[in-house]
């Protein structure tokens, strides 16, 4: 998994998987398992999934030539409320992009750092679902 700024402002975690070093074989069944982490979380809650490449297709948007598919898992970690402001940061996202031969898997760094640890593990955890 790897750290980037993007646009020099936004620091987000990133994770590109080959379709050989998993089992998954397409967006929704990484959902599926990104879902599952989230539902065995007492804290965290399971809110939406938004179909990103649907919307943009929707009104003839820009894709990149290479994406095949593209979806957002929509969550939040309750561990505590300290401050209005916060919501500005929530909920949280987890972006599983197709890229025809591999998935890229993305999400922007939380305020908490145990967040953060968890989005990470759960993202690494998809790579060591190896096929049968």
């Amino acid at each position: 998994m790897k750290q980037t700024l993007l646009q020099e402002k936004y620091p987000v975690f990133h994770l590109e998987i080959s379709k050989e070093e998993t089992s998954l074989k397409d967006v929704d069944a990484v959902i599926l398992a990104l879902r599952t982490k989230i539902d065995g979380e007492a804290h965290v809650a399971d809110i939406c999934v938004f179909d990103h490449y649907a919307h943009t297709k929707s009104f003839d948007g820009e894709i990149r030539s290479d994406i095949v598919a593209a979806k957002n898992l929509v969550f939040c970690f309750g561990y505590k409320l300290p401050d209005p402001r916060v919501l500005a940061v929530r909920p949280r996202s987890i972006g599983v992009v197709d890229c025809g031969d591999r998935f890229v898997i993305s999400f922007l760094e939380a305020p908490m750092e145990i967040a953060t640890k968890k989005m990470e593990d759960w993202c690494k955890a998809l790579a060591d679902r190896k096929a049968a």
